[in-house]
């Protein structure tokens, strides 16, 4: 008895050197936010899948260590903030950027709602320049996408020390949900996110998403099948779009989901659609491609999944990017269909700039 129960234990500890060895080479990284008042920026983030920690804190003025008092008076230089520990194998920087964008109003310089100062201004502070890139991109997205009629005037900063905030203000919308409620409410934040981004945006994830394999088959032609689910490219100058000149939004061909707008379509001489910015930076997510032996980066559909193209840096200004995106891909909503087809919050972008 005293052998099994030997070789029991030794088991036993070989499992947990195991598991301890994984745990540590489990590879973290950090995203720091500001966005006004940190107790509203805390809840978005932890309902995030390969979200590990979140800390609400101060950074990025000049006093050590400070106090909730000291960066409430503006003197500090530091400014409320929200700092995030993720996998980024489960979780992309892109993704938490989008999540970021919609709790704020990027457009005011003085503070975030009723709550005014340099302390609640809102900045994405930059771990590594990889992160500096994303987010100076998912700016000009943001002001390139037309929903906000002023400038967005949030700050790209490189990260400096982050103080912990006090522990009665970490998860307050846990601990105090009454006052927290009641807070978010009355500052004006609720009713502006819920304004410029609940009612006028319908791309979602409740409203768009993955079909089963099985029906994605039955739904698609053999190439665009190949091409959104394997990878493939469809032939250049031999695609149903490349020459396309009709006024129209372009969807994902299996999820619906909005992704450009023939307003950013221009001719590259590629012979695939080309556009310089996507109609909703939200819907897409970028992965690194190493196939063919050259590096680039492959441009999917957040919700369908789906293989849309890739995205080069030699496009014309005023972002200086090509998507080269697969007609396969797409499917086309023209202006006077976008009531009918349930893009109706579209067909603005049309109206102010009417055709040549």
């Amino acid at each position: 008895m005293k052998r099994i129960a030997t070789g029991f234990l030794i088991i036993l500890g070989v499992l947990v050197m195991v598991f301890n060895i994984g745990e540590a080479n489990e590879e973290l990284e950090k995203a720091t936010f500001a966005g006004g008042c940190f107790w509203c920026m805390e809840p978005p983030f932890e309902e995030l899948d390969g979200v590990k920690e979140i800390s609400v804190g101060y950074t990025g003025g000049h006093k050590k260590n400070p106090t909730y008092e000291e960066v409430s008076s503006g003197r500090t230089g530091h400014l409320e903030a929200v700092q995030v520990t993720y996998d980024p194998s489960k979780i992309t920087y892109n993704e938490l950027l989008d999540v970021f964008w919609r709790q704020i109003d990027p457009t005011d310089p003085i503070g975030q709602f009723a709550d005014k100062g340099s302390q609640y201004k809102t900045a994405i502070f930059y771990h590594t320049d990889e992160q500096k890139h994303l987010a100076e991109e998912s700016k000009i997205q943001l002001e390139e996408s037309r929903k906000f009629d002023k400038p967005v005037v949030t700050e790209i900063l490189a990260a400096s020390t982050f103080y912990k905030a006090e522990d009665y203000h970490q998860d307050y919308y846990k601990t105090c949900s009454i006052k927290y409620n009641a807070y978010r409410k009355g500052s004006g934040r609720s009713k502006f996110l819920k304004e410029k981004w609940s009612d006028k945006m319908p791309n979602n994830s409740k409203n768009y998403k993955k079909l089963p394999k099985t029906q994605i088959k039955k739904n698609l032609t053999p190439l665009q099948y190949k091409v959104t689910q394997q990878c493939s490219t469809e032939p250049a100058f031999k695609n149903e779009y490349w020459d396309n000149k009709r006024e129209v939004i372009y969807v994902d061909i299996v999820s619906g989901e909005p992704l450009f707008s023939s307003l950013d379509k221009f001719e590259s001489g590629t012979g695939w659609p080309s556009f310089i910015k996507p109609l909703e930076p939200q819907n897409l997510e970028q992965k690194e491609d190493s196939n063919l032996g050259m590096k680039r980066t492959e441009v999917r559909s957040k919700h369908g999944d789906s293989h849309l193209g890739h995205v080069f840096d030699d496009g014309p200004k005023p972002t200086g990017l090509r998507y080269c995106i697969n007609s396969a891909a797409l499917r086309f909503i023209p202006k006077e269909d976008l009531e009918k087809e349930g893009y109706g919050e579209y067909k603005k972008l049309f109206d102010k700039h009417p055709a040549l």
